[in-house]
Order: structure tokens, then C-alpha cells, then sequence
């Protein structure tokens, strides 16, 4: 049937004189007409016909005879309005009301009045304005579906829009702007879904959710609140790991592709066991933090960015989730990351600069895991940990921190694995009485003491490096204790490891070389055990032990200075099986030579100082037990033949230069392509000491060096820099980790390509001298020598370090476990087996740092169940059983 049109005039002929004298006459479907002008009367639409101005939008007004009543009433299956001005009489009241059916509105002006949505209704808005009400512009409470497009909603003294109830709403390209109160408020178990929205200029909060309500923002701005930008004080559980692709809100909150301006309070605040997330939002220029998480509630941050904030960057506290990732942090007006109370927070892949204080501050329980983070330039510490609090650090730099590169205090602890600090005032410092693992650091350039431990303080150091640091290299104040291995401290201005009085560590297998002052410093009442270290070049004698200090010194190996031991008067030292090679005043033997016992300065009986050592070349290795010891390395068996193969190489071209014979061409730099954790670090040091055992090298040492060693600051800078890490690879290897960030992606004069330029021309000008290992991804190393045909000329030949399998894995965990006196039980290592067999050999696996890692934490876990038995026997203190094991 065809539509037909009801014409409603205040005068002339066939038509209507009021809209329900044409409501009576209409049937489903048909268009009811208004002639230009003002009707005065309560509109009913109870069937599906469409209310249009005859003449274009806004020439008809409807306004209600009756204070405090709607002016339109919609409750047809489907009714459309199009073009009309509604006026209500009463602001704080409803101006539309639509309670069953189907409604549209299109190029609508609604005022004086809400547009309230209940019951069961469904509506459609579009390209309309509703202006100048109270309480609420939009109130929706109905359980059927509502959709905004295109609106504007202004100039309402209370909130914006209101979803309530079981209601489901969209708005889209939704403009709300001033309102006195909130400009978005969801509520109840109300879901919404706002695209491309613009909410200005809020009395209150650009956003506020609440109870179990969910919503979903796509590219929307929140912008000049008074109060927070988003605050969420509860939501349902969010549904899926995120919500990138637009529709309809599943449960939390999430915002994606959001920008939050200028606030009066916090950007975003959570609370009350909400749920939400952002990805690749900004929140800028608020008055209070960027984001805060609080009370038991789950945050997530996402490849976002958080700029000037009034308060910290991201705070979390009183038991609050903050996970955080891809994340930068800048300009903030406290600290960039602050967890207190017992909050728990991730933070990886991101980065914190210019903030006013600390970058990362823990306190009180808060329980925090930071990996791959960059920090810095701050005034404070780059990462302070108070309190009770519990960090642990994968990886990771700090740059230019005021005070320390990480700062530990009260009874905190800390794990740290990879962190490297460059410049700044200290490296690591703590005066906390908790524990404190380094382990693969880098301390690099700071002004003062690379690693600082004040009374009380107990750590362990593995594998770190401490190179041009200012008063000192290491300090362990009077009254601390640590546990050293394998590290080494190289051109301090001070003194290389300095021991305080009382204080009594233990220092294996270190190397001290270019210091200052003295290799060793051990001052009066010093006390620790010093085993199989290497101290070289050092400005005052290599080792100084002070009046009442009785350290042990116990294989130590001084080289290249005028004077290795130095006694004050009373000093007591215990020293066993110590030598002295190319020292001008030596007290030590030459390596083979008979050792003895050197008493305390001013005791009877005290020899006189030995004349000084000849020069001597450094004691040979067997090129067997070179290998065997390569050969005992876990896993990479393709380097190893690799390794063994050019040892036979080697030896060829050495009996042929022997005989007189000219020798082959023969490339010894190498390219170690491979992820972390998988053992070039130690294989390139073999190569160096397998090269000197041929006779291809003089001393086969190892210098590591990476970009920031190499490359200046300024014009002029990086020649010299590359040429003085070169100088000090002479006779040895230089290995050069991720090498590839030379040739940063993307920026062309880029000052890597002048220290490239440079190392050609050297390993040129010095091709016998010196072996140079570049290392890092398999990819990016491929990239690396395409950039200059220098280099792939040079680097010939590749050895590809391969991830460990689970076997492997295993086999790491259990040597830790000999080593240290544990025992793992047979369900332990079958649990092993399945962690590792779980574990993702992406990018970001370390390897054989991953196995060292669940290690430390099972020895932990175990530590923690035996605390809690009655009476532990000694069984219980060495098993380790599957229970301990980390979580997968």
C-alpha cells in the first residue's frame, strides 16, 4: 500500500489542524506533514509513521501545553522524526521520552529537556543537537540497542550522556561539550561503545564508569575536564586479550587510538576492581597523574604515550594490576612510574625521560618486574626501590641519572640481569638491607662509584662490567658483603674494588685493569677472600691492604704495573699461589716461579722487596685443554665444529709460515649471529685465548665493546673513541654485541658510519693484530654487512649460535644446581623439561640466561617452602622439587 500524507496547517483546506487530529487519521506507515510554525500540544507517536516539516528542517517547533511533561512520546514499532525543533518546559524534565518500540531521529533540536530512552525502546539518533538541559542531555536506561551519530550534546548543566540499566549504546563523530558534570557516564551493567567522539570541556570527568558497566573508546578525545579525564571506579571483567577492532563494548574498559588533554585531575583513574585497557592512546598535560591505578583494580598500557603529566606518569597502589608495555613516559612533574602500597607492575618496551623525580619509584610492598625499559636524563635516581618493595630487572638502560642508575634502600630487594647504566652521578647504589642480584651489567662513564654498597647491604655480582667510572669501581662500604664472579672493573679513576673496614666479601675470577689508584683497595679492618683475579695496570700498587685488614689473597694475577702489593703497618694478609709478570717492584713471583709468604708489614722476619720482574710473555695454554673446554659448553654444537674446524685451519697456515711457505688468505673476524643468552660472549673469549694458543695472537684477551663505545657525541668524537677501544684490543679480540646499531634504520649521517669507517681502516692498518667478533641477530647482522663492502670483505665467515633446546635447557639448570650444592629431584627435572618446552623461542628468550634465571628462582621458592616447615632436615635445605618451580 502507498504511504499516504497527513498535512497538519493551522489553516487552509484537507488539512489538519493539530498533529493528533492527524495521528488519529494516519495509518502505519504514513508521513504526517507540518506546515511551518509552533504547535503547542504533547505529541503521542504510538504508530509507525514519520513527523516531517513540510517545508526543510527547523521551520517546525513543538512545545508542551503542560509544564513538566514530554513534549514527544514515542512508542510506535517504528516512528521517525525528521527536521523537528522540540522545546521542553522544563530542563531537569524529559523533553522526548521513548518507551517500547523503535524510534528515529534525524536533524532533530531538542532543548529545554532530556532525551530519555527506557524500557524496551530502541533509537536511532542522527545529526541532531540536544542543548540546554539538566541532570542529563541523553539518559538511557532501556534494555534495547541505542545509536548516536553525528550529534552534538551541549550546553547541559549535569552529565552528557547517561547509559544505565541493561542499556547498549554506540555513539559515533558525537560531539559533548560543556557540561557541568560528567560528559560520558556509564553505569550499571550498561555497555557502550564510543567512536570517534569528542568530549570537551566536562565540569566534572570526561568519562566516568562505574559498578559493572562496560565500555569500549575507538578514536575518541577527551579533552579540558575539570576532574579526570576517564575515571573508572569499577566495570565488568574484560572478555579477549584487547579490543582493536571496533564493536560493541564486551566487558571492562578499553580505550584504543584515545587522546586524553588537559585534565584537572588524572588522565585516567581506576579503582575498585575495574578492568581496563589502553593501546595506543595519549595523555597529555593533565593535573595529576597520567594514569593511576588503585584499589584491587587490573590496568594495562599499551604502546601509549604519556606526556607532561602534573603528577607521576603511571602510578599504581593499594593492591592495583598495572601492566604496561610499548610505553614512553616524558616530562612528568614527579616520577615517570611510581607503585606503592602492594601493587603489583609489569613495565617492558618502554621509556622514561625528563621526569622531575626518579623515573621508577617502588615503595612499600609493591612487587614490580621491568624489562627491556629505557630511563633517562632524570635529576634523581633512574630506579629506587624502598621499603619492602621486590624488583625485578630484565635488561634494560639508564641514562644520565642525577643520582644513581638504580638506588636501593630500607629492606628492599632486587634481582637485576642486563641492566647497563650509562653516565650519571653512580651506577647501582644501595643501602637496603634486602638482597640484590646483578647479574650481565653494564655500568658505563659515571661520575662517581659504578656499584656502591653501604653497611647492611648484601649483593651478588655476576658478570658485570664496570668500565670509566670516576672515585671508584666497586665499593663495599665497612659493615656490607658481597659475592663477586667473573666481573670486571676497567679504567676507574679511583681505585678498581674498594673494601671498607669489617666489610667481607668474596671475589672470584674478577679482572681489574687500568685503574687509578689502586687495582684493590682493602682498607683497615678489611677483611674478604680474593681468588683467581686478574689486576693490570693500575696507577698506585695493584693491591693495598690496610693496618688490621686480613683479606685472602689466593691466586691473584698482577700485570703491567710498577708495584703489585702494597702493607700498612699491621696489615695481615693470607696470600697463596699469587704472581706478578712485567711489574717493576714485584713481591709476587713470575708465573712458574716458587711462591711465598709475605707477613704482615712490621713484623719480624719481613723480607726485603724483590728485585724486579723481567719481562716475560704471558703463560702459555694448552690448546687441548682449550678445547676440551670449549667442548664442555653446553649446547652449540655447530659452533663448536665450527670453532674446531678453523683450529685446524689455523694450525695449517701456522706450520706453513713456519716452513717459510707463503700463507693462504685467511679471514679471522667473525660474525656471531644469534639471540641472547646463547654463549658468544664466552665462546669469543676461547676463540681469543684458542688464537694465542696457535700463535695467531699475543695475548688473545677479550675486549666487549658496543655502540656507546664507539660512537661520540659530537663531530670529532668517534674516530677517537673507536681507536682508543682498539688500542686496547691490541693482541686480543675485540667483540663488538649488537653491532648492527651502528647502522641505526632510517638516519643516514648518522655518526655509526664514521666509527664503521674508521674500524675498516684499522683492522686494515693492523690485520695481524688484532680479531674483531661482531655479534647480534641473525637479521639485523646480515643487514650490518651489506652496509659497507669494508666489512663483508672482512667478515667472511658467520658462526650462527643457535637456541638452546629444552635438553640443553635442563642440563644448564643442573650444573647451576652442582655448582651451588643442590640436588633437583627427578619430578623436578621432568617439570623442567615441560616449563621449557613451553617456553616461546621468540626474540625476547634468553636462553641460557632464562635457565640461570629459573634456577635462581627455584632456589628461592625453595627457600621459601622450608622457611615454613617445623624442623627442616638437611635433605629439605639441598632438594629441589617440582613445587619450586616458577609458573610457566
Amino acid at each position: 500500500m502507498t504511504p499516504r500524507v497527513q498535512l497538519v496547517a493551522p489553516k487552509g483546506r484537507g488539512a489538519h489542524r493539530t498533529i493528533a487530529q492527524a495521528l488519529s487519521a494516519a495509518a502505519d506507515g504514513d508521513e504526517i506533514r507540518l506546515a511551518p510554525g509552533a504547535y503547542r500540544e504533547r505529541v503521542l507517536l504510538d504508530r509507525s509513521v514519520s513527523l516531517l516539516p513540510e517545508q526543510g528542517t527547523g521551520t517546525v517547533r513543538l512545545t508542551t501545553p503542560e509544564p513538566g511533561l514530554p513534549v514527544v512520546e514515542l512508542a510506535a514499532p517504528h516512528a521517525v522524526l525528521n527536521g523537528i525543533v522540540v522545546e521542553g518546559a522544563d530542563p531537569a524534565r524529559p523533553a522526548v521520552v521513548m518507551l517500547s518500540g523503535s524510534a528515529e531521529l534525524t536533524d532533530c533540536q531538542i532543548s529545554g529537556g532530556r532525551i530519555e530512552v527506557a524500557g524496551s525502546a530502541s533509537a536511532l539518533l542522527r545529526t541532531s543537537r540536544i542543548h540546554r538541559a539538566a541532570l542529563a542531555g541523553v539518559h538511557l536506561t532501556t534494555s534495547g540497542p541505542v545509536v548516536l551519530e553525528q550529534c552534538t550534546i551541549e550546553d547541559i548543566d549535569g552529565t552528557g550522556v547517561v547509559v544505565d540499566g541493561q542499556a547498549a549504546a554506540t555513539l559515533t563523530e558525537t560531539e559533548v561539550r560543556r557540561v557541568t558534570g560528567s560528559g560520558l557516564r556509564v553505569r550499571g551493567e550498561a555497555r557502550a561503545a564510543f567512536r570517534d567522539c569528542d568530549t570537551v570541556g566536562a565540569g566534572r570527568n570526561g568519562l566516568l564508569v562505574e559498578e559493572r558497566a562496560s565500555v569500549l573508546l575507538l578514536d575518541c578525545r577527551l579533552r579540558d575536564t575539570a576532574g579526570d579525564g576517564v575515571q573508572v571506579t569499577g566495570s565488568s571483567p574484560r572478555v579477549g586479550p584487547d579490543h582493536e577492532r571496533p564493536g560493541a563494548a564486551e566487558g571492562g574498559v578499553v580505550l584504543v587510538g584515545c587522546e586524553v588533554l588537559r585534565t584537572g585531575g588524572d588522565g585516567v583513574a581506576v579503582s575498585r576492581d575495574a578492568d581496563v585497557l589502553l593501546r595506543d592512546c595519549q595523555v597529555r598535560h593533565t593535573a595529576g597523574s597520567g594514569v593511576t591505578a588503585a584499589e584491587d583494580c587490573g590496568v594495562e598500557v599499551v604502546d601509549c604515550q604519556v606526556s607532561r603529566p602534573g603528577g607521576s606518569g603511571l602510578f599504581a597502589g593499594a593492591r592495583a594490576r598495572l601492566s604496561v608495555r610499548g610505553t614512553s613516559v616524558r616530562g612528568s612533574a614527579a616520577n615517570g612510574v611510581l607503585a606503592m602500597d602492594s601493587a603489583q607492575l609489569q613495565l617492558a618496551e618502554s621509556a622514561l625521560a625528563d621526569c622531575a623525580f626518579t623515573a621508577v619509584h617502588l615503595g612499600g610492598q609493591a612487587r614490580a618486574t621491568l624489562e627491556t625499559i629505557r630511563v633517562g636524563p632524570t635529576p634523581e635516581h633512574g630506579v629506587r626501590a624502598t621499603d619492602q618493595a621486590e624488583l625485578s630487572l630484565l635488561g634494560g638502560r639508564t641514562v644520565d641519572c642525577a643520582m644513581s642508575g638504580l638506588h636501593l634502600e630500607a629492606e628492599a630487594t632486587a634481582t637485576v640481569d642486563g641492566l647497563t647504566v650509562l653516565r650519571g652521578r653512580s651506577g647501582v647504589t644501595t643501602t637496603s638491607s634486602g638482597d640484590l642480584l646483578l647479574a650481565d651489567c653494564d655500568i658505563r662513564r659515571v661520575e662517581r662509584a659504578g656499584m656502591s654498597l653501604s653497611r647492611g647491604s648484601t649483593a651478588i655480582l655476576r658478570n658485570c662490567r664496570i668500565t670509566e667510572t670516576g672515585t671508584a669501581g666497586l665499593v663495599i662500604e665497612g659493615g656490607s658483603n658481597a659475592t663477586v664472579e667473573n666481573c670486571t672493573v676497567r679504567d676507574t679513576q679511583g681505585s678498581g674494588l674498594v673494601v671498607g673496614g669489617d666489610a667481607d666479601p668474596t671475589v672470584t675470577d674478577t679482572t681489574v685493569a687500568g685503574s687509578g689508584k689502586n687495582g684493590l683497595y682493602v682498607d683497615e679492618r678489611g677483611r674478604g677472600t680474593f681468588e683467581g683475579c686478574t689486576i693490570s695496570s693500575t696507577g698506585f700498587p695493584a693491591v693495598h691492604v690496610g693496618s688490621g685488614a686480613k683479606p685472602v689473597l689466593r691466586g691473584l694475577r698482577v700485570q703491567h704495573t710498577d708495584q703489585d702489593l702494597d702493607l700498612a703497618d699491621g696489615a695481615e694478609p693470607t696470600i697463596e699461589d699469587c704472581t706478578s709478570q712485567q711489574v717493576k717492584s714485584a713481591r709476587w713471583p713470575q708465573p712458574g716461579g716458587s711462591t711465598r709468604a709475605v707477613p704482615a708489614a712490621g713484623s719480624a722476619g719481613q723480607p726485603e722487596p724483590a728485585a724486579p720482574a723481567a719481562p716475560d710473555d704471558p703463560p702459555e695454554e694448552s690448546l687441548d685443554d682449550l678445547l676440551a673446554e670449549l667442548d664442555q659448553l653446553v649446547g652449540l654444537e655447530r659452533v663448536k665444529h665450527d670453532v674446531s674446524s678453523l683450529v685446524k685451519l689455523m694450525q695449517m697456515v701456522r706450520r706453513r709460515e713456519e716452513m717459510g711457505l707463503p700463507a693462504p688468505p685467511l679471514s679471522r673476524h667473525l660474525v656471531f649471529a644469534g639471540n641472547p643468552g646463547t654463549g658468544k660472549t664466552t665462546v669469543a673469549r676461547l676463540y681469543g685465548r684458542i688464537l694465542a694458543a696457535v700463535g695467531l695472537l699475543e695475548r688473545g684477551h677479550l675486549v666487549e665493546a658496543d655502540r656507546s663505545s664507539l660512537v661520540g657525541e659530537y663531530v670529532g668524537h668517534t674516530g677517537p673513541k673507536t681507536q682508543r677501544v682498539f688500542q686496547e684490543a691490541m693482541g686480543g679480540v675485540l667483540f663488538i654485541d649488537e653491532a648492527y646499531s651502528l647502522v641505526p634504520p632510517g638516519i643516514g649521517n648518522d655518526f655509526g658510519q664514521e666509527a664503521i669507517a674508521t674500524l675498516v681502516k684499522l683492522m686494515e692498518d693492523h690485520r695481524d693484530a688484532v680479531v674483531v667478533i661482531v655479534a647480534g641477530y641473525s637479521e639485523e647482522m646480515e643487514t650490518f654487512i651489506d652496509s659497507n663492502p669494508g666489512l663483508a670483505s672482512r667478515f667472511t665467515r658467520t658462526l650462527l649460535f643457535e637456541n638452546y633446546e629444552t635438553p640443553e635447557l635442563v642440563s644448564i639448570v643442573e650444573r647451576q644446581a652442582t655448582h651451588h650444592r643442590y640436588e633437583l629431584t627427578e619430578s623436578a627435572r621432568e617439570a623442567l623439561h615441560q616449563l621449557f618446552d613451553a617456553t616461546p623461542r621468540d626474540r625476547r628468550f634468553g636462553n641460557g640466561r632464562t635457565a640461570r634465571q629459573t634456577f635462581q628462582t627455584m632456589t628461592e621458592r625453595q627457600a621459601y617452602r622450608v622457611a615454613e616447615l617445623d624442623a627442616p632436615g638437611d635433605a629439605d635445605l639441598v632438594l629441589l622439587k617440582a613445587e619450586d618451580l616458577p609458573t610457566a
